[in-house]
């Protein structure tokens, strides 16, 4: 239990169900969803699509997601992969030849093929009880009528308001004269002509028909490749769940091209050490956790692309052998270097997570990538464009080099906490690169130290990459000192690492216990 005495949230109870989110308005939209009859897969597309609109430099319906769903809570989780793929036209050769040394992370080269409507459809149909219309009805209604902005929603749009290409874009996010500020009123009235479209016809009002045309009318003005077939062709695809235990429990997530096998590398690579002897915000704790970054993002940026088109070797990188080999690799008390982000560190994404009355949980994860996306907005149907293109490579030969119809490796990973055949935790954290991370500082603080869900993301951040082990303020001077030691270059980032939501389900006393993220507005809800 927490000392009252002391600044915090409490975590949240309730029976009959709960959502978690990054944003008010989209747990609340889920909690409607669920007093109405409708399942954890009705509430968690809800809440997706109401922040949609009200996260959008972090999400929209231009962008990818990724869920899992465990019926009833059990041990047949369904995973949908939910991301894009490059345009049937683009190859490394072509971008070479307009002189890109690396993927773009802005224009029509860094967008994919948008995932999320098709994902949410699917997901729906095949495991939901209400119909799409009446589940946009909430973001529709926020995005005619407005809403308003939060402080970490403003500061995120104030920061990134230069990625905007499109006018249309920076009249609604960056008006002349100030930044956004928390408290200001913003409308999307495109947007809620698009989702009326797809609310009355499904799927196919987002990938055929004029919101499709015009969307590749819009990215070839830019000198995009896409066209309507690339639009058309575009399905969502149920796959395996990959699973690792970690001290008793079952960690679970997505399979590549997601990078959800880097969590499980890390938990793998530290359930060598008695963790639980560590102080969570001391110099060894943090030590060891930089080190297992470092040796599973190697992992990751030799290996992790889309599973369609090339050989990822997953059992391999989830073996005892593979595991012991990279252990050895860790020095206690001394640095070996940092990981490498494959690209620049970003901060944005979504996260929620739901679970009802009949404990069906859905973990859940939107994304445009970077801030606003690829900048690009289409003016007929107010739709960011995400950049999730800049995840590929242009070398030659690597696994994750762009091509035709071809999935980059994706940041975004949903996970959950198994126990005893039953989950124990629907769990997710956003924030880009660091995601792997924060997934394993999550697990491991609930697993390791005890925390409730609250505590457990609270705690302090830390993530080594790019040349720096950046430390959320939270850290102490003399842990900070004694990693500066070590042989990390220490540094504080500007905001800090992602944001995360979790439901614990606890089977014996029949209750959801929520968290959330306190980086973020969000917040957990019960009823």
């Amino acid at each position: 239990m927490r000392d009252f005495h002391h600044p915090g949230r409490s975590t949240v109870h309730a029976a009959n169900g709960m959502a978690a989110s990054s944003h008010p308005l989209a747990s609340l939209a889920a909690i409607d969803i669920l007093r109405r009859g409708g399942n954890a897969v009705d509430a968690s597309v809800a809440a997706s699509a109401v922040l949609c609109v009200v996260e959008p430099a972090s999400t929209g319906i231009g962008g990818d997601c990724f869920m899992l769903y465990a019926p009833h809570g059990g041990n047949d989780i369904i995973a949908l992969n939910g991301s894009g793929r490059a345009p049937a036209a683009l190859t490394a050769e072509l971008l070479h030849a307009q002189g890109h040394r690396e993927m773009p992370l802005s224009g029509p080269h860094s967008v994919t093929i948008p995932g999320a409507v098709d994902a949410w459809c699917r997901m729906l149909a095949d495991h939901g009880t209400m119909a799409i219309d009446e589940i946009l009805q909430a973001a529709i209604g926020y995005a005619e009528d407005g809403y308003v902005l939060g402080p970490r929603v403003a500061a995120d749009h104030a920061g990134a308001a230069g990625r905007l290409i499109d006018d249309v874009a920076k009249r609604i996010f960056s008006p002349p004269g100030r930044p956004p500020q928390p408290g200001d009123m913003q409308h999307q009235p495109l947007l809620a002509q698009t989702m009326r479209t797809i609310a009355r016809e499904g799927r196919d009002g987002f990938y055929r028909g004029q919101v499709a045309a015009s969307l590749v009318e819009h990215l070839q003005s830019h000198g995009g490749t896409h066209t309507r077939e690339d639009f058309a062709a575009h399905t969502s695809e149920y796959v395996t769940p990959i699973r690792a235990g970690y001290r008793g429990y079952e960690v679970v997530q997505v399979p590549p091209n997601g990078q959800g096998i880097i969590a499980l590398i890390m938990l793998r690579l530290l359930e060598g050490y008695d963790l639980a002897g560590l102080d969570p915000t001391g110099a060894e704790r943090t030590h060891l956790q930089a080190e297992a970054t470092r040796l599973a993002y190697q992992a990751r940026n030799t290996y992790v692309a889309d599973q369609a088109m090339v050989d990822v070797p997953v059992d391999r990188l989830l073996s005892d052998a593979f595991i012991e080999q990279q252990r050895a690799l860790i020095q206690p008390g001394q640095s070996g270097g940092t990981a490498w982000s494959g690209r620049g560190v970003h901060k944005d994404t979504v996260y929620l997570t739901v679970v009802d009355r009949d404990r069906n949980a859905c973990s859940h994860i939107n994304s445009i990538f970077g801030s606003f996306g690829s900048g690009l907005m289409c003016a007929k149907t107010g739709v960011l464009l995400q950049n999730r293109g800049g995840c590929f490579r242009l070398q030659p030969g690597h696994p994750n080099c762009v091509g035709p119809n071809k999935r980059p490796m994706h940041t975004i990973i949903p996970g959950m906490l198994m126990h005893d055949g039953r989950v124990a935790a629907s769990y997710g954290v956003m924030g880009g690169q660091y995601q792997p991370v924060g997934h394993t500082h999550l697990v491991s603080n609930i697993v390791d130290y005890g925390m409730d869900v609250q505590a457990a993301l609270d705690c302090p951040r830390a993530f080594a990459i790019d040349g720096e082990l950046s430390l959320e303020r939270g850290y102490s001077q003399a842990a900070s000192q004694a990693l500066a030691a070590m042989g990390h270059n220490i540094s504080t980032p500007d905001k800090p690492h992602g944001g995360g939501q979790a439901i614990i389900i606890d089977w014996q006393r029949g209750a959801l216990i929520g968290g959330s993220d306190p980086r973020k507005d969000g917040c957990a809800l019960g009823y």
